[in-house]
Parts: structure tokens; sequence; C-alpha cells
């Protein structure tokens, strides 16, 4: 590629990050730091030698951990080679065994799986495989408001009552003693697949597979609940190979990728390893459009270029989540499994409905919790965690408004929704890297200080009285004091090379998107382009800014900052309609009207310096 087109700041001393363009604070209050040290680029030169490969990849593999080595594996992940024996789960094989009898005997199954996208994708995974070897299997997700996270009593009678005499838990059950003990009263085995953090004590059940229980070993913690789920139905299947009548029904799961995709990036695990491949073949699949449910809902949110990993995040998993948020909690999970075309458009034109209900509801809580967000800073600027509690706000969008407040404040956020008549209130809480938040939310339970909880290190969830809101907050913010001071110390925006207009080409997106997919763990590389002008800029959609960015050659680009209109990043873009901007952003493929162009999703701006 062009030399001039891409322009890399030279590396400092490898414990001083260099400035990139002299932005030492920006409108959103970081400073824009070379993403790459001076081991890193060392690495990126070799990379670039050795392999062949242009310098922007192999400064953005470098400055992802990749080693010289590595590099043509990390290039082409292939799942056979990164997939491990299933069986180096704790419990993984008493789990085969029992789903195997399960098919063998033909019984009547239950899944029970959360609300979220994990859930979702989960119950509709284990599903669809049990269905497909002839077994009628029930799936049930509990109502948000009703029922809450995770098994209850109720709904295991009435599964019990149903005629399952095998319970499936996925993408939760990890800590639910009571409820097992009643399913085991009422002669019911239960198979837990699950991935949250786990308490010290379980609950007794016929098999728990979760790679983060304190005895498991695997070094599969990464897995969402969805990548647990394949995991078992690989061994499970390797198990039924040798039934006859069975090994001509078993389903191929390598068409299955797609939605374990889904649920690992919607779940914002580390894009590492496994999860890595999951995501880069699942999206394959995906883009054959074979699932009516999602292409059903790829049409609903409007896309009808390929799916990239972002699109998963943004567009397709907002919808899904939309049902247990604020509609039938179910619809998700039934739209995974829905084989008709026609039934799958309606319900996904139901979730769309449902999603821009969410959006509605969730902008008039928003507005009142970074209010309240901005009093507790202003009493305290330096508190480690917020708190905020809504007696009116529904209690399916408190996890979205903890994450814009994390997001916008940059520090762990709890959001807590309209209390019970037993004077409980159930909140979701956000955090940032390095802040366990799952781990401070279970030493409350553990403390007394919460009625529930649990989570993994970047989302966790609670169940506090509301008068206990504030002891709950003082214990979570000394818990992660140290840990968020030293996220916010560092808390620079990371610049992977400098670009102008002109150079953010096809052929230049192409070459970093093997480098993909991008996202938890394996960040998007971050483009630094500096003193563009604003030729035009404003508001558009729900909230979002769109720009056209102008070098100083003519050439311009397009960019846009998603639901930022009224913060400090959207203002800064429309007020400097004319004038020059330090613009931050990552490249994205815009297909539309059977064009294709380059565009930037605008994350940071900043007014330029002289020097700079």
């Amino acid at each position: 590629m062009p030399e001039a087109a891409l322009r890399l700041p030279v590396a400092a001393a490898a414990d001083a990050p260099r400035a990139v363009l002299d932005v030492a604070r920006s409108v959103t209050g970081r400073p824009w730091h070379e993403r790459l040290d001076a081991q890193t680029r060392l690495v990126a030169t070799a990379i670039a030698q050795a392999h062949g490969v242009p310098d922007a990849l192999s400064r953005v593999l470098a400055a992802r951990g990749v080693a010289l080595d590595e590099a043509p594996g990390f290039l082409a992940p292939k799942l056979r080679d990164l997939m491990p024996d299933p069986s180096t789960l704790v419990d993984m094989d008493a789990a085969t065994e029992r789903l195997a009898r399960a098919v063998l005997r033909g019984e009547r199954v239950a899944v029970f799986g959360d609300y979220d996208v994990d859930g979702a994708c989960s119950a509709a995974l284990a599903a669809r495989f049990l269905r497909a070897l002839g077994l009628r299997v029930d799936i049930h997700i509990p109502d948000r408001i009703t029922e809450g996270y995770g098994p209850n009593v109720g709904a295991i009678r009435a599964l019990a009552e149903a005629g399952a005499t095998l319970l499936v838990c996925v993408d939760c059950g990890t800590a639910s003693h009571e409820p097992f003990a009643e399913a085991a009263r009422l002669g019911m085995d239960v198979v837990v697949l699950d991935h949250h953090q786990a308490p010290e004590q379980l609950p007794a059940v016929a098999a728990l597979v979760n790679p983060n229980r304190q005895d498991d070993l695997s070094g599969l913690g990464h897995l969402c609940a969805a990548g647990v789920v394949f995991l078992a139905l690989v061994a499970l299947a390797r198990r039924l190979r040798g039934e006859p009548a069975l090994a001509r029904r078993l389903p191929d799961l390598m068409g299955e990728l797609d939605i374990v995709a889904l649920a690992t990036i919607a779940d914002v695990v580390p894009l590492v390893g496994l999860n890595r491949a999951f995501v880069r073949q699942g999206l394959a699949v995906m883009r054959g459009r074979g699932r009516p449910g999602l292409a059903a809902l790829l049409d609903a949110a409007g896309l009808t270029a390929a799916p990239e990993a972002w699109h998963l995040g943004y567009l397709v998993g907002p919808r899904i989540n939309a049902g247990g948020r604020v509609g039938d909690a179910s619809l998700g999970a039934r739209l995974l499994t829905e084989d008709d075309p026609h039934e799958a458009a309606r319900m996904a034109e139901a979730l769309d409905r449902h999603n821009r209900e969410r959006q509605a509801i969730e902008a008039l809580a928003l507005e009142e919790a970074v209010a309240q967000a901005e009093r507790s800073l202003g009493a305290a600027p330096d508190a480690p965690v917020l708190v905020v509690a809504g007696a009116d706000w529904h209690p399916g969008i408190v996890g979205l408004v903890a994450a814009r407040l994390k997001e916008r404040f940059r520090r762990p956020a709890f959001a807590f929704g309209a209390p019970s008549p037993e004077g409980l209130a159930t909140g979701s809480g956000r955090s940032v890297p390095g802040a366990d938040i799952g781990r401070a939310v279970r030493a409350a339970v553990e403390a007394g200080l919460a009625a529930k909880g649990g989570g993994h290190a970047m989302a966790a969830g609670a169940t506090v009285p509301l008068d206990g809101l504030a002891r709950f907050g003082s214990f979570v913010a000394e818990r992660l004091a140290d840990p968020v001071a030293a996220s916010l110390a560092s808390d620079a925006l990371p610049i992977d090379a400098r670009l102008t207009a002109g150079g953010a080409t096809t052929d230049l997106f192409d070459a970093l998107e093997q480098a993909g997919p991008f996202g938890s763990g394996c960040p998007e590389p971050v483009f630094a382009f500096g003193a563009h002008r604003v030729t035009r800029a404003l508001v558009v959609g729900t909230g979002h800014v769109k720009a056209t960015l102008s070098a100083g050659d003519g050439r311009t680009v397009e960019g846009i900052a998603f639901r930022c209109a009224q913060e400090p990043l959207g203002r800064a873009l429309l007020a400097a309609e004319g004038r020059p901007l330090h613009v931050a952003g990552s490249l994205t493929r815009n297909a539309w009207g059977g064009r294709t162009r380059i565009e930037v999703r605008i994350s940071d701006v900043a007014e330029p310096t002289s020097s700079g």
C-alpha cells in the first residue's frame, strides 16, 4: 500500500508510550498513545519480513501478542487444530453419558436457558441437536420480571409435570441448590452446561460442566455457554457414533457454528484461541444464510452486506436480547430453532419491535441515570464504582444503562430497577478491564449484602435489599478500588497507526480483516486521522452522528459515531463542521446500492494543536 497513505509514528522507549498527534486529552478525556512499544515494533518488522504480510497487518498482529511463529496459524485459524478433547472439562464424561442415555431411551428433555443472547443460542443449540435425534425437547427461558435469572422451583415443577425426566440447564445453574433439590425430589436428573464463576460449594446434580468451576483445569474458562454446549454436543456425537441407528441422524455440528459465533460475540468473551475460530467459521456459516431465523433477523436489522463480528454485537444481539428485556423471553431461542421462513420473519419482526421499545425505555432511564452519576461524582470524583437506581426503571434495561454509564464515566457501574414488593432491587453491573466485578458480587453475596448474584469479570447481576444499596455499593467499591484506579491511570486510547482519508482503502481493510474477528481480547485496530476537516456533520438514526472527513489533499472518507449526539464526542463533531479535528476510529466496510466503500467508526476526537 502507498507509504504516504499510512504514516506510523516512531516508537519511543518501551517504558514511555509515545503520544499520537500530541493528544494529551481528547474530548472523552483520554490521551492517545501508540499501541506498539519498542519490543512489539521489532516483532512487527520480523513478521512482515518472514511472512510477507503488509506492514499495517504485521503491526496489528504484534500489538495483539502474536509471536513470529504464531502468525500463520493466527491468520488462518482452523477449528480442528484448536478443538480440545471435551473430556478435559470436569464432569463432561458424566454429562455425555446422561445425555446419551436420554437419547437411547427416548426421554423427554427440558432445556432451561438464560434470557440473554448466550442463553438463547445455547438453548437453541442443545434443543436442535436433541430434536434431530428424535427427542421431544421443551425450551424454557425464564421471564426476567416474574422469575428472575436462573432455575426456579416453579418452573422445574411445571417442566416435570409436562413429563421431562432430564433437565439440561445452559448458561445458568452453577449455584442453583434449592431448585435442583426440588428436581431431585421430583425424579428429574439435571445436567448443567455453564460458564459463570462458580462458588466453592456446587449443587448436587448428575453433571455440572463449567470451565470456571474451581476444580476445572481445562484452561477453557474463556468460553461462553454456547461454546461449552458445543463441546458437550461434540462429545455426545462421538459417543453416539457407535449406535448404528443414530449415527446416520447425527446433525452436522459445523453448521451450528453461526449461533456459537453470535453467542461468543454477544457475551463479550475474549476472542482468543478456540473462541476466535468459532467466530471466524461461524461468520462463514452465517453468510450462507441457511438458518431461517438468523436470515430473518439480518433482514429485520436492514443488513444486506455479509455480516461481520461487530454486526453481531450491535445489530443482531440486541434484537435477540430485546425479547428477554421487554417482550417474550423465549422468542429469541424459538427464532433460532425455527425452520419455516415465514414464521421466522414474523418472529424477527416482533423482536425488532421489542428492540425499538427497548431503545425508547432505555433512553428515558439513561437520562436519569446519567444525572444521578454526575451528582455522585460531583460529591466524590474519585469514586471507583457508580451505583444508580430508578423506582420505575424496567428490569430489562438496567444492564444496558450500566453499560452506558461504564462507557461514559470509564469505571464500573451498577444500575438497579424497580424493587419487588419484598423490597428487593435487581440490577446489573458492567466493569472495566482488570476489575473483576463478578468476583466482587459473589463476595457481597457471601457477606450477606446481596440476596443473590454472580457473573463474569466484566458483567454481573445482583439482587439487593433496597435499603442496602449504599452498603452494597461501598463494599463493591472497596473491593474494586485498586484495580479501578489502575485502569483509570492507564486509560489511554491505543492507536495502531496514523492514516489519511485516501489511505482508508478496500485493500487495507481486506489485509486487516485477516487479523480478525475483533472484539474482547483482540481489539479492533484504531487509526488516527490527523487534522481532517469536518466538511459535514449531522445527526442520523437514534442519536448517531455522521460526518465527512476531508484530508489536506482533498480526499474524503465518511465516518459515523454511534449513540453520541448528546455526549461530548457527538457535540464536538457537530460543532466542528468546517473545521479540522484529529479523529480516531476503526475501519468498516459499507455495502449499499451495489457500491462498497470503507468508512470510519469514530471513537474519539481531539482539537489539533500547533505541534500535532
